[in-house]
């Protein structure tokens, strides 16, 4: 009986302690993340593209007759498919200029398809029902890289007349999915490379030296990879690698790096909205916050003259106002310095704070040099 309870108690202390471990363990890979996800491979983007075109087939949702571009565009475009017409005599009703734009990828090949997106560019109403003409989409040098054209999805609708509308989403843009052909590539080479450069995505020297640290010990090399400044990690090509250089990139990319995150108060005070970043500390402070409310109540009362007044008195109204002015009564709370962040976050509920008050508090903590982080407003 004896044996069995201290075997017993044995595999519940292995129990605990492999509980532990495994909540350790979780929570120390929680804290890293995939080099891909922090960083980009300089050289390797999308390119933009723009082009401008119309679109037809609108039930009378489209430009109105007013709108020139449209209808000087629609005349050209009649002109050179050999139909001559006064732009004068042109109705665009059921025509929507528009600009079309979309995302080249790297290393796209001629023949391959993307998806392009519409926007209109007069007064039309709703894109919905109809069809891109044929438009090239250039890039910033000018050069045609893809044709768009096809069936615009809006995704919504406009409906009814006579000023008794609905509405769902946004009609005047929409997309085009797999509505723009590869006309050109863009040409990005990876073979033979001696060095390829890593770009965080957020600027960080901390991030900058554990990730060289982390790509040196999964290749087993001890200056493969080394850090430029806090952005940029500048990766050798190893001799083994050299004809070898995507295998390189997967296994680099599939590496994990402890993120450090700079302590960061992010503040939108449009919405009221307050993020908070993990490393944020306050320093020894007080806090005492009240609201203070003006209220002017309006009464209109009627003043009627005497009956044995002038034949040119009248009946006015007269307004009353009753002006009050309530202060809620302020609590004072007191934090600690070294406060971490759910602490913050419970003592400010203590004090009553709505989100808009904590925003005020913030300010005034930082410009007090209490808040040992960095204050931004959206």
């Amino acid at each position: 009986m004896k044996h069995y309870l201290k075997s017993k108690r044995s595999r519940t202390a292995i129990f605990s302690f492999l509980s532990l471990f495994f909540i350790l363990y979780s929570a120390s890979i929680s804290e890293a993340a995939r080099i891909k996800d922090i960083a980009n491979i300089e050289g390797i983007r999308e390119n933009s593209l723009v082009g401008y075109g119309l679109v037809i087939g609108l039930n009378g949702t489209g430009d109105k007759s007013g709108t020139t571009f449209t209808i000087q565009s629609l005349a050209n475009m009649l002109n050179k498919m050999g139909i001559a017409v006064d732009p004068s005599a042109i109705k665009v009703k059921n025509i929507a200029a528009v600009m079309v734009t979309a995302k080249l990828p790297p290393f796209i090949r001629q023949g391959s398809r993307i998806d392009v997106a519409v926007s209109s560019l007069g007064d039309a109403t709703s894109l919905q029902g109809g069809t891109l003409l044929v438009t090239p989409l250039k890039g910033i040098d000018q050069q045609v890289y893809a044709i768009a054209q096809g069936a615009v999805s809006i995704g919504g609708f406009l409906g009814g007349k006579e000023g008794d509308s609905v509405q769902k989403n946004h009609p005047t843009g929409g997309r085009v999915p797999g509505g723009g052909l590869v006309e050109n590539e863009v040409k990005v080479n990876l073979e033979g490379k001696e060095s390829i450069n890593l770009a965080l995505k957020q600027q960080d020297f901390t991030t900058a030296m554990r990730l060289s640290q982390a790509i040196n010990k999964g290749l087993n090399l001890e200056d493969a990879a080394s850090p430029v400044n806090s952005e940029i990690v500048q990766i050798k090509v190893p001799e083994n690698y050299k004809t070898r250089v995507v295998e390189l990139i997967s296994l680099v990319e599939g590496l994990d790096v402890p993120v450090d995150v700079p302590a960061r108060v992010v503040v939108n005070e449009r919405t009221g909205t307050i993020v908070m970043g993990e490393q944020v500390r306050i320093s020894d402070v007080g806090i005492s916050h009240g609201n203070l409310t003006i209220r002017v109540k309006t009464d209109l009362q009627v003043s009627q003259p005497s009956s044995f007044g002038p034949e040119s008195s009248k009946t006015v109204v007269v307004p009353k106002r009753e002006t009050s002015v309530t202060e809620e009564d302020a609590r004072m709370g007191v934090l600690k310095g070294g406060t971490t962040l759910g602490e913050v976050v419970s003592a400010l509920n203590a004090i009553g704070v709505t989100p808009r008050d904590l925003i005020a508090i913030l300010q005034a903590m930082k410009a007090a040099g209490a808040l040992q982080a960095e204050l931004e407003i959206l």
